[in-house]
């Protein structure tokens, strides 16, 4: 594969201007003294966070409930991701986040990388733990064979997982990998997400899972989305074609799953009993035709 940057790709449909609204709930039940990681908050880079508020409450329902606040403490992961750290003892723990967001006006600058293959880009080639590519290879190969060589390559390879996956909540577990998802031929956005990425990396297309909030999603929930490496972009690429790309907000960018989960127990034993996800976008929600190149904001 050659990648080259000295001409300006054609950059289809850009991130949409308007603003969006997100947020989330989350009730999680301490069993023992814990430590839990969340990835909620949209990613800085790219995006201008406008207002935006988390409140974790011990005992509580949530923001304004009675409770004992609970200290948040902020870090910082791969690829700009923002994670919160919370530290409770046992018992219930409600987390509140709301956000506005908006693209930054310059991030599309930031959609490019250079010319020679960055950490971003062979991570994107390498095979991840739910995303087994060396095992895809031939398969790969075979189903998409009249693509192989073309720039239509990675957007085959989410129209083939399309159309042979049934979407069904609740069909998949935790430790499914892309190969489980291709025998059992159902899942859920992140399954149709790791399996696009496997074949993208079996016939060497650098591929990357991205969780975002998804303004237009039914039922509402965190998304999963795939971005390609293709002639100097990372172009979106969504297998279930269920939200408008240019409306997404990014929250993780990662090899997949394991780096992009929203919430993840770093010590201890936690449970979630409650999870309720919404996102708006200003304005009339705009159509997508899934073809045409559309990028996010950069993170």
């Amino acid at each position: 594969m050659t990648i080259s940057t000295t001409e300006e790709p054609n950059p289809g449909q850009r991130a949409s201007s308007a603003s969006r609204s997100v947020g989330t709930k989350l009730i999680f039940n301490f069993l023992v003294p814990s430590v839990v990681a969340l990835q909620v908050a949209p990613a800085h880079n790219g995006q201008r966070v406008l207002e935006e508020q988390l409140y974790a409450i011990r005992g509580g329902a949530g923001a304004g409930d009675d409770g004992e606040p609970v200290p948040v403490e902020l870090a910082f992961g791969p690829n700009n991701t923002r994670v919160h750290i919370i530290e409770a003892p046992v018992g219930p723990v409600s987390i509140n986040y709301s956000a506005v967001v908006t693209p930054h006006p310059t991030a599309w600058d930031g959609a490019f990388s250079s010319s020679r293959y960055d950490d971003d880009v062979i991570s994107a080639l390498r095979q991840s733990r739910y995303c087994p590519s060396d095992l895809l290879v031939p398969l790969a190969r075979a189903e998409l064979n009249e693509f192989l060589g073309t720039d239509q390559i990675a957007q085959a390879a989410a129209s083939w997982v399309f159309e042979r996956i049934a979407y069904l909540g609740g069909s998949s577990g935790p430790t499914d990998t892309a190969v489980d998802t291709l025998l059992t031929r159902r899942g859920v956005c992140r399954d149709f997400a790791h399996l696009t990425i496997t074949l993208c990396r079996a016939l060497g297309v650098p591929a990357r899972l991205v969780s975002v909030y998804a303004p237009g999603l039914v039922q509402m929930d965190f998304h999963a989305v795939v971005e390609v490496w293709r002639s100097g972009v990372w172009e979106v690429l969504d297998p279930t074609r269920l939200a408008p790309r240019s409306s997404l907000v990014r929250i993780a960018t990662g090899r997949d799953a394991a780096d992009t989960s929203f919430a993840a127990t770093l010590r201890g034993d936690v449970e979630l009993t409650f999870a309720e996800v919404y996102a708006v976008v200003d304005g009339t929600l705009p159509a997508d035709d899934h073809e045409s190149v559309t990028t996010l904001a950069y993170g």
